[in-house]
């Protein structure tokens, strides 16, 4: 890997960590000085800005200093904390726009006609954004697959990359790719897809009033916009990952490895 790419590397990380660590501080300094913010719905919101702030301070960080030195310079219980903070703060971020869809389709779409959101249901999403992202993020440290450096070798992921014997990379791999990328797709598109309908019946009921007409406007470009994120966040790295997971043995560049994290 030619040195004007471990620059690259660390040019963009020190851009994500001067716009992520103001954006996301700023999110929660807000939401705590004005009581106002601090509603049920917006619990998930501020769990999203706790989860870019754990990326920005225990992986971003870590990625720029490693880059600006060439290799992985921290070791092996330095890459499993890496490994293990990049990792949970991506869950909890991934997972928060699952309880996300699933709090807008409870509140709008009404399944449960007595049903009224409050703090502990909040409380009980953020826990098992939590939750959920400990279940894809420890299990490396204890030997159902490992953290390693991947691609340029100036951050660790978990190995898709190789069978290492005594590690089960295989069936995690395969739990990854099912619970935490199909599981969470299908959710956040019949959510939303459930909201969009349930907005356009209303429209078509109220004989498509301008305020029903921009209500669905903005409905259909808050779906749009949500879908196609998570698509940007994360088919890139599961395309990636489980295409080099059933070619192990062929040759990958370290830059076509690094690229879609």
């Amino acid at each position: 890997v030619s040195p004007a790419a471990y620059f690259m590397l660390a040019c963009y990380m020190f851009f994500l960590i001067l716009t992520g660590f103001p954006i996301n501080f700023l999110t929660l300094y807000v939401t705590i000085e004005h009581k106002k913010l601090r509603t049920s719905l917006n619990y998930i919101l501020l769990n999203l800005a706790v989860a870019d702030l754990f990326m920005v301070i225990g992986g971003f960080t870590t990625t720029l200093y490693t880059s600006l030195n060439g290799y992985f310079v921290f070791g092996r219980t330095g890459c499993n904390i890496e490994g293990f903070c990049a990792t949970l703060g991506g869950e909890i971020a991934l997972w928060s726009l699952v309880v996300l869809a699933i709090e807008r389709w409870v509140v709008v779409c009404k399944p449960m006609s007595n049903f009224r959101f409050g703090e502990n249901h909040a409380i009980m999403g953020v826990a098992f954004s939590w939750v959920m992202a400990a279940t894809c993020a420890v299990p490396p440290l204890f030997g159902w697959s490992r953290y390693i450096p991947e691609g340029m070798q100036c951050s660790c992921g978990i190995d898709y990359y190789t069978r290492a014997p005594g590690f089960n990379n295989e069936s995690f791999v395969i739990y990854m790719f099912i619970v935490h990328f199909m599981i969470p797709l299908i959710v956040i598109s019949f959510c939303y897809g459930r909201l969009l309908c349930t907005v356009k019946e209303a429209a078509a009921a109220q004989q498509e009033s301008e305020t029903t007409q921009r209500a669905e406007r903005e409905v259909t470009r808050m779906v749009v916009l949500m879908v196609i994120s998570y698509l940007v966040c994360w088919v890139p790295y599961a395309s990636v990952a489980w295409f080099i997971f059933c070619n192990q043995g062929s040759e990958f560049g370290p830059v076509f490895m690094t690229a879609p994290a």
